[in-house]
């Protein structure tokens, strides 16, 4: 099948075609031709006017409940949700049940019929039933095809287990992924510690239970020499624990979700459960700490945190609801109404597409001749509202329903798949 994109913006730094306003023709899943004005009576024809295209995206640890979640997110769904996003590329937590920690694990995700819509990188267990006690077979998971290990949703508690995977994985230069959040310091509490969980009557989560957990891991990273990704980070003082850490030369790399850069704890007053989120939104100060990270880059990717919840555990009270948030489809247009004016387009894709596979080791699809496709077409400025007719999760969990949203996006193609939204 052949496919002609016209007038597409190219934004693919360290492409020959970088900045420019081109045509492509992708015939059989590969780029053919990238130049203005061709002509090709037989293909498909894509307007991409007023549209940028760029690098496939790509989501760092969002949630896949198959198996054993299945009623709230199966990989058709999930992939289905993270299309509609604009990525082609999704690297999922490891917290299905049983977990993914061992290699049949890892191949029911790699060969499974959904790989053919999406790329899907595993991320196995860092530790045996994700329960922080007793490291897995790294090795093993990693010659499976294992991209990092992580207990995801877990952080890990001790400090001895710590040192261990980052001394384990160091041996073949792997990724230890850990979300800092210390439960003796945190436990119990249901939004951010501060002036609104005072007003409200409820426990706080410190952000020194963020803060002390990391000053722990970025010590062990040190003293290993190891790499890790400081998952979902939501303080100011985290970011400013990182931005030591790299300046040191330490192997570390930081993600944060995009509900922690568009939303603040401010907002929690009407005790919207879809707000109840972890990490939590904290201050407005936070919020302005997090985005100066995604302008110098002390902050690697924005994550989706993509956590489906089923609608009875978001509709109790409020200290009874469950945490999370569905995000895939939606990660974008956050980004967007957040950096745009800031930080620029590049920044965005910088950090949805080239910042994920810096952190995982992985190349970045070229945007070139003879290649295969793998790019995202969206529009920055096309605003629509967001319904639950747009929702492909199985989950409905998001504080955006019925909101207006500046940024669509409009295709994705990756090889042969070619999926298109109405523009």
């Amino acid at each position: 099948m052949k496919w002609l994109i016209k007038n597409a913006h190219l934004l693919a730094p360290g492409s020959p075609f970088d900045d420019q306003l081109n045509d492509l023709l992708v015939v059989e899943g590969r780029i053919e031709q990238i130049q203005p004005g061709i002509k090709d009576s037989e293909a498909n024809v894509f307007d991409a006017s007023g549209a940028y295209l760029s690098p496939g995206w790509m989501d760092i640890g969002c949630f896949n409940g198959d198996p054993g979640f299945e009623h709230r997110e199966d990989l058709n769904s999930l992939a289905a949700a993270a299309i509609a996003g604009g990525y082609t590329a999704i690297a999922p937590l490891p917290n299905t049940f049983p977990p993914v920690e061992n290699q049949a694990d890892i191949y029911y995700l790699r060969n499974h019929p959904v790989a053919e819509a999406i790329d899907v990188f595993p991320i196995a267990a860092a530790t045996e039933g994700t329960e922080g006690k007793a490291i897995t077979e790294m090795i093993d998971l990693r010659h499976a095809g294992a991209v990092a290990f992580s207990d995801g949703l877990k952080s890990i508690q001790h400090g001895g287990v710590m040192i261990r995977a980052l001394e384990y994985v160091r041996q073949f230069d792997g990724l230890l992924i850990n979300h800092p959040d210390d439960h003796l310091l945190s436990g119990g509490g249901q939004l951010h510690e501060g002036r609104e969980s005072t007003l409200l009557g409820l426990p706080g989560i410190p952000s020194v239970a963020e803060e002390m957990m990391l000053y722990r891991d970025l010590r062990l990273v040190e003293y290993t020499r190891s790499r890790l990704l400081v998952a979902a980070i939501s303080s100011v003082g985290s970011v400013e624990l990182i931005r030591r850490a790299k300046a040191q030369s330490l192997d570390v790399f930081a993600s944060v979700p995009v509900m922690n850069l568009a939303f603040d704890v401010s907002g929690m007053a009407d005790f919207d459960s879809n707000k109840k989120v972890l990490p939590p939104l904290r201050t407005a100060a936070d919020k302005e700490g997090l985005i100066e990270g995604i302008l110098d880059d002390t902050i690697d990717c924005i994550v989706s945190g993509h956590l489906p919840v089923e609608e009875d555990h978001k509709i109790k009270e409020f200290p009874y609801t469950a945490f999370g948030a569905i995000g895939l489809e939606t990660t974008f247009a956050l980004a967007n109404q957040v950096l745009s004016s800031r930080a620029g387009i590049r920044k965005i894709v910088d950090k949805l597409s080239y910042g994920p596979r810096r952190v995982l080791g992985l190349p970045v699809p070229e945007i070139n001749t003879g290649v295969p496709a793998n790019f995202t077409i969206f529009d920055p400025e096309m605003v629509c509202t967001f319904t639950r007719k747009n929702v492909q999760s199985k989950s409905y969990n998001t504080p955006l329903l019925g909101r207006e949203l500046r940024g669509s996006i409009l295709a994705t193609f990756l090889r042969e798949q070619v999926h298109l939204n109405k523009k």
